[in-house]
């Protein structure tokens, strides 16, 4: 830790503890939904219940706004009040959902929600640069990460345990201790990390110049698209996994622990990303994924696994979403690094810019094609095969664009 910051009360273990509930906001506030969303969609859209995944959309596109805004916002008024802040409109947005009777204000609650979720999930990444620096970041990072990539596995079997005492209203009643506990933590224990003197002045001017800057490069915005497409298969798979295990393959009951399985194998990713990505390359590696995945969807689509006897037809989706959720484990971080590794002047900017555009425009893409859903696996399974051969021609066009510009240096 940098001298800057005195009366650091809390331990390496705690700060580890605190920034990575601060970080597993989002997942928890998506995941635990998951087992609910039947009983949603049944009390608050009864004619289209298959609507009731938009709630996890509506979320993810507050929380992409949210992204390009709360990192500079921190810049300027410091981290924990930018953080006290989101986790305010959190709240307010979650009791607003507690309370809805109909699916649009549920919908605008969740994409509130979001914004408000958006404040601990970019902020905890810069407290632990105003923290710590060169390995020992990385090594805090790592750690964070390991437990962050936990909390997809139990979510959803803490959701159904929720649910199974309190209603799909206990979800929203269990997000607001969860922030509560998360802010009243951070506020007790953990100093404010960017002094008044080492404040910058948020310009609106400068946020839309680094944007133009990396649009009007080829390698970032390319990877910026495929990024966006990469999401959208993993959100439009969220929107459409609990009501596959439970209207075609009748296991509703046992998803979370289906779901929790998936995630653990699949959160191997990053682990097996570190290990091949200094030998193939972050672009490389990016299009055999996605070239695997159009092969596997590909397959799955052509011989419509859907129709196979049980329990060849289950165990085939598990497998095919077990390998949708590895593949994002290879994708995501080497787009992100893609997208960066220029951008390095501005790389705080960069960052809320990469993730703010890919996920709103990745939840827009992903909300029409999750209403698509007709009781088989069919318009899912088509439309992330459709995605992933859109993404791999885009990181073919990527290797030829970075080939031109090396030949012309």
């Amino acid at each position: 830790m940098t001298s800057q910051q005195p009366e650091f009360r809390m331990g390496r273990a705690e700060f580890i503890a605190l920034i990575a509930m601060m970080f597993a906001t989002i997942a928890f506030s998506i995941d635990a939904m998951l087992p609910a969303l039947p009983e949603m969609g049944a009390e608050l859209a009864p004619e289209a219940p298959h609507r009731a995944g938009l709630i996890l959309t509506a979320f993810v596109f507050g929380m992409g706004l949210g992204t390009f805004f709360t990192g500079p916002l921190s810049d300027a008024f410091g981290r924990k009040n930018v953080i006290y802040a989101g986790a305010a409109l959190y709240i307010i947005a979650a009791a607003v959902g507690w309370a809805s009777n109909t699916l649009e204000v549920m919908l605008v609650a969740r994409v509130f929600q979001g914004l408000g979720a958006a404040g601990p999930r970019v902020v905890s990444l810069a407290i632990i640069r105003d923290l710590f620096s060169g390995r020992e970041m990385a090594r805090i990072m790592s750690i964070v990460m390991m437990v962050f990539t936990l909390v997809p596995a139990f979510a959803p079997a803490m959701g159904a345990a929720i649910i199974a005492f309190g209603g799909w209203h206990g979800i929203f009643f269990a997000f607001i201790v969860f922030s509560l506990v998360s802010a009243l933590w951070m506020g007790l224990r953990l100093p404010e990390t960017l002094p008044v003197q080492q404040r910058r002045p948020l310009r609106l001017r400068l946020m839309m110049g680094a944007v133009h800057e990396m649009f009007a490069h080829p390698s970032v915005r390319l990877s910026i698209m495929v990024q966006t497409l990469a999401l959208s298969m993993l959100f439009v798979t969220l929107m459409l996994v609990q009501p596959i295990y439970d209207q075609i393959y009748d296991r509703g009951e046992s998803f979370p622990f289906w779901f929790g399985l998936v995630a653990l194998i699949s959160g191997s990713a990053s682990l097996l990303n570190a290990l091949l990505v200094v030998r193939y390359g972050m672009r490389r590696l990016v299009s055999i994924a996605l070239g695997g995945q159009i092969l596997l969807s590909g397959a799955y689509f052509l011989f419509d696994l859907t129709a196979m006897a049980e329990p060849y037809g289950f165990a085939a989706f598990v497998l095919w979403q077990t390998c949708l959720f590895f593949q994002a484990g290879l994708t995501l971080g080497n787009l992100n690094a893609i997208a960066m590794e220029p951008m390095g002047h501005i790389a705080g900017m960069a960052a809320s810019v990469t993730g703010a555009v890919s996920t709103v425009l990745a939840a827009l893409i992903a909300s029409p094609v999750g209403l698509l859903f007709d009781g088989s696996t069919r318009p899912l399974v088509g439309a992330v095969l459709l995605l992933a051969l859109v993404g791999f021609a885009l990181m073919l066009h990527m290797g030829r664009v970075e080939a031109r510009l090396a030949a012309a240096e």
